[in-house]
């Protein structure tokens, strides 16, 4: 399918209107947003934090990186074809350097996205001049024509109930993270394999969540975290029930988008096996968004979600989002109040073990 041209708005005498209505088209649910650049940076990663801000992620991704470099514009890229986005509007765009234009117009080449560009002044500067010399494009100075075509509707309906700017301040309190600590070691296969859909034989499956907590728990990890690895990780945890050392086994070929399944792997059998698990429907813009961050950062042969040496930032997007494991009685708490013990339920099993140990070692009267 060919790109829609690249369409630069000139907005000859700066006028509020023109900002303004692109502004009121912004609309996230129907695949509009508007990125009005912060000032005072020429900075391209700036640019790309903006950019995540639109996409209503907080501007920064957490963990070190092995380039030294924040693989920003690749988690925008990502999130902007898992939602999916269909529109771009660019304001003052008359201060994007040659270098911020080629990355807004490599971001088209990427995801298809319709680009509008509104410049604030009579003629294109040079470097914007320049850097359209390599993209299809069309200039107009019609306001009425940019905001039936290009900016979209503005949008007046209310948010969602459950659909904050932040997540929620109420914890939402979910059993299938339970395992998310565990101490299992199962390992990726090194051959290509295609298991089976999951049959539960050594754990109970996870209670899917009802619609209206599938729904928070999705606004929530939208807004806890800007990189895909992380909240997708914590989305696969909710409907698989596997420990992170699990879900750490998929790659990028084991999500299967038009299926709507995840394999994860485990040749010695600690839990149930490799096996398929059915993605639902909530889940599926966070591993669609995972799946191309990967493929973008490192390729097919790398993880699809967290490692287990992201642990503690994934508890903490987690935490961000306001959803834990069950937690323990007052009584039974090992840390301060209002701390989330995520291995309560592991301190649980192994006591009960020791306990077994124990009577099994004692020696019998006879």
């Amino acid at each position: 399918m060919p790109l829609p041209p690249v369409t630069v708005v000139i907005d000859r005498h700066d006028d509020a209107l023109y900002t303004h209505t692109a502004l009121a088209a912004h609309h996230l649910p129907s695949g509009r947003i508007t990125l009005h650049p912060g000032p005072g940076t020429t900075s391209e990663t700036g640019l790309a934090h903006d950019l995540l801000a639109a996409l209503g992620k907080p501007s920064l991704l957490p963990g070190r990186f092995p380039s030294g470099r924040q693989p920003a514009w690749e988690a925008a890229t990502a999130w902007i074809t898992a939602l999916p986005v269909t529109r771009l509007t660019v304001l003052r765009a008359h201060r994007l350097t040659a270098r911020r234009a080629m990355r807004l117009l490599k971001l088209r080449t990427l995801t298809g996205i319709h680009l509008t560009l509104v410049c604030h002044r009579p003629h294109l500067p040079a470097a914007l001049h320049q850097a359209l010399q390599t993209a299809d494009h069309t200039i107009t100075t019609d306001f009425q024509a940019a905001r039936r075509h290009y900016y979209g509707t503005p949008c007046a309906e209310p948010l969602p109930a459950d659909q904050p700017a932040r997540p929620a301040s109420r914890w939402l309190t979910l059993p299938a993270l339970d395992r998310l600590v565990s101490y299992d070691s199962p390992a990726p296969c090194a051959a290509v394999c295609t298991p089976p859909p999951i049959v539960w034989r050594h754990r109970p499956p996870p209670a899917p969540l009802t619609p209206h907590t599938a729904q928070r728990v999705a606004h929530r990890l939208h807004g806890a975290s800007a990189h895909p690895r992380l909240a997708a990780t914590i989305a696969a945890a909710l409907f698989t029930g596997a420990s992170l050392q699990q879900l750490a086994t998929a790659r990028p070929r084991d999500y299967d988008d038009d299926a709507a399944t995840l394999a994860l792997h485990d040749r010695a059998r600690y839990t149930d096996g490799c096996a398929a698990y059915p993605v639902p429907p909530w889940a599926g813009v966070f591993l669609r968004a995972a799946a191309c961050f990967a493929r973008l950062v490192s390729g097919q042969d790398q993880e699809l979600l967290a490692t287990p040496g992201n642990r503690a930032l994934l508890l903490r997007v987690a935490e961000t989002a306001r959803l834990r494991p069950p937690q323990p009685p007052a009584a039974r708490r090992q840390g301060p109040a209002g701390r989330v013990e995520w291995d309560w339920r592991e301190r649980q099993e192994a006591n009960r073990y020791e306990a077994m140990l124990a009577v099994r070692a004692r020696p019998s009267r006879r």
